[in-house]
């Protein structure tokens, strides 16, 4: 079921983008704003250290652990698209979830959710037969995913009986369509349009695309990024938003 304006609204973001010495966000910081944490599994981003330090970090902040599994492609962070068969969709999914649930148990924290990272997340809202690969992983762990509400994420949770959290972005661009735009290389976002983005979307169900098309939209999660430049000040200010 697609959470509805009107219920509680959670506030997410990407963590455990690191690798060895190199990390791409600010999570101890973060991890005091957010509510559920999507942690990166090795393949897009994230090692066994990082998901340690992550997982850590969500236990001491009692923050919910979701899994972000990307594509197998370190070099690209995962922005890079690949053709893959259902089955390999699967697969790179089900062995990345299987990791970080090494470290949840550690912990004796749940898993939350499946959120596909990057554009491994673009080519299953387009194509449902990839995206059944995502769901069968959902459904054996009882878990929720987290996507584009009227994309083939919605649509095959629900067929399969999976249940299913819509997103909203406030520091990505929405196209006519109601698609996101992704960027390469992310970019500092305005802490006050992001916040008025999330207030027009929670009072009045709506989005504006690029070329300002207003677009009606259903979300049970608000994302920021963690490795948005400004990331702190964009979810400080959403966060304001959703506890009033």
């Amino acid at each position: 079921m697609t959470a509805q304006r009107g219920d509680a609204i959670s506030v997410n973001s990407d963590m455990g983008e690191a690798f060895g010495l190199h990390t791409f966000g600010n999570d101890p910081e973060l991890m005091r704003l957010i509510d559920v944490a999507n942690v990166a599994c090795g393949f897009h981003s994230g090692d066994p250290g990082a998901m340690e330090t992550t997982v850590s970090l969500a236990h001491e902040n009692a923050v919910r652990v979701g899994a972000h599994p990307g594509l197998p492609d370190l070099v690209g962070f995962g922005r890079r698209e690949m053709k893959l068969t259902p089955q390999e969709v699967e697969d790179l999914i089900r062995y990345q979830v299987g990791a970080l649930t090494g470290f949840l148990t550690k912990y004796e924290l749940p898993l939350n959710h499946i959120k596909p990272h990057g554009s491994l997340y673009g080519m299953l809202a387009r194509d449902e037969e990839l995206m059944l690969g995502a769901v069968r992983v959902a459904r054996d762990y009882g878990v929720p995913v987290f996507g584009i509400a009227g994309s083939a994420h919605q649509r095959v949770a629900e067929r399969e009986g999976v249940e299913f959290v819509g997103e909203l972005y406030v520091d990505l661009d929405y196209n006519s369509e109601g698609g996101l735009i992704i960027l390469r290389q992310p970019h500092a976002t305005d802490p006050q349009q992001a916040a008025e983005k999330a207030r027009r979307a929670i009072d009045d169900g709506v989005i504006v695309s690029v070329d300002g098309t207003e677009l009606p939209i259903e979300f049970g999660s608000i994302c920021v990024h963690s490795d948005t430049p400004n990331a702190v000040e964009v979810t400080a200010a959403v966060r304001a938003v959703v506890d009033r």
